[in-house]
């Protein structure tokens, strides 16, 4: 009986393994953008790191973790930026992250949801983007907004609401 038994074990393993859809892993490749625009302030990061688990075909089984320094923070004047960084608190909070909770397919798109945690703060958002994918490498493209305030970033002047941009090239991993 263990003759029989012990090879259906590993047929039926082997079977279910060719349906098991397996998404493929992506590094930052080069400079990623990431930019901001409000009625008050505009600017860019720079630095971006991301784990990205992303298939076209399987959105769903997708996952997103990124981080940026936030001191990386860059206004193109310099009392700007000390007031940005003042705001977002860089020293006590050195980075602002995302981390997906699903990723799914959004009309022509997709979109990630998860939390944001900027300030120490963490609340839930989501980034609809698009994905350009050539051979091994590929382009993130996004789009996002925040509200300062929902993240404790309520100096004088602060906008009501940020828009964030992404382009993300990246690589297989």
């Amino acid at each position: 009986m263990k003759k029989i038994i012990y090879p259906a074990l590993v047929a039926v393993v082997i079977s279910l393994s060719a349906f098991a859809y397996f998404v493929s892993d992506w590094k930052v490749k080069g400079d990623a953008s990431v930019k901001f625009t409000s009625s008050r302030i505009n600017g860019s990061f720079e630095g971006l790191k991301a784990d990205i688990q992303f298939d076209k075909n399987q959105p769903e089984q997708g996952k997103i973790s990124a981080t940026i320094d936030a001191s990386s923070i860059g206004t193109g004047f310099f009392l700007k930026t000390s007031h940005a960084k003042d705001a977002l608190g860089t020293d006590k909070y050195p980075t602002i992250k995302f981390v997906s909770t699903s990723v799914a397919k959004d009309g022509s798109g997709y979109v990630a949801k998860g939390n944001l945690t900027m300030k120490g703060a963490t609340r839930p958002a989501s980034i609809h983007f698009t994905f350009d994918e050539k051979g091994n490498e590929g382009t993130f493209k996004g789009e996002f907004k925040v509200v300062p305030k929902d993240y404790g970033i309520d100096r004088n002047g602060t906008p009501d609401l940020v828009t964030i941009s992404l382009v993300v090239p990246v690589a297989k991993s």
